[in-house]
């Protein structure tokens, strides 16, 4: 569960965006909606400890985040938190398969192959898991990003405008694939976008407001 509560976050002194109130539970999804500008990124990089809050709190299944430090934040968001980027962030040179499992290893949590194939394999990429990032498609790295943010069965998974260059049937898909994921690992979703097609799939909206 994600509760966000008079949320300000920027870097060092500098407050770039604020988010009120939220509440996501469980399994269930949220909109982090506002134009171009408004702090949605900033936000949601607040909420994950990769930018600074700077007044109010973030509790992920009852751990106030701002409480932790820097290394402890790290540990939390590598073990509790799943992130699908704009950029994919798919390390060239290595398979599918290898990019999912490289996540575990760099937080220190068990590598679990079975499941990592399971999901690629759930996701269409039954017949890509060996092929290297560089070779897949958009759709297929797409995927290969939403599998790999759903691995360790996170608390929350965060997604920053994951459909925002995508057609429709894309982004019904995409969308789809983010839902069958949280659903899949229990996990609370927040969705940074403008999009409004996700606004229309997504009734748990929240606003965010820049500041200066």
């Amino acid at each position: 569960m994600l509760k966000v509560s008079n949320l300000l976050a920027g870097y060092g002194a500098r407050p770039l965006a604020r988010l009120s109130d939220l509440t996501v539970g469980d399994g269930e999804a949220a909109v982090l909606t506002g134009p171009s500008g408004s702090g949605k990124t900033t936000l949601l990089l607040a909420i994950a400890g990769m930018a600074d809050r700077l007044d109010g709190t973030i509790e992920i299944n009852d751990t106030e985040v701002g409480r932790l430090g820097p290394r402890a934040r790290d540990r939390h968001r590598g073990r509790h938190i799943g992130m699908v980027f704009q950029d994919l962030h798919l390390v060239p040179g290595l398979s599918a398969l290898d990019n999912l499992l490289l996540a575990p290893y760099a937080s220190g949590a068990v590598r679990d192959r079975d499941r990592a194939i399971a999901l690629l394999d759930r996701l269409g990429l039954a017949t890509r898991r060996q092929a290297r990032a560089e070779t897949l498609s958009r759709g297929e790295a797409q995927r290969t990003a939403i599998a790999r943010a759903a691995l360790l069965r996170p608390s929350l998974i965060l997604a920053d405008e994951p459909t925002a260059s995508l057609d429709d049937d894309a982004c019904i898909v995409v969308l789809d694939l983010l839902l069958e994921a949280t659903r899949d690992s229990g996990a609370a979703l927040l969705i940074a976008t403008h999009d409004g097609r996700v606004k229309q799939r997504v009734a748990n909206v929240a606003v965010a407001e820049a500041m200066g």
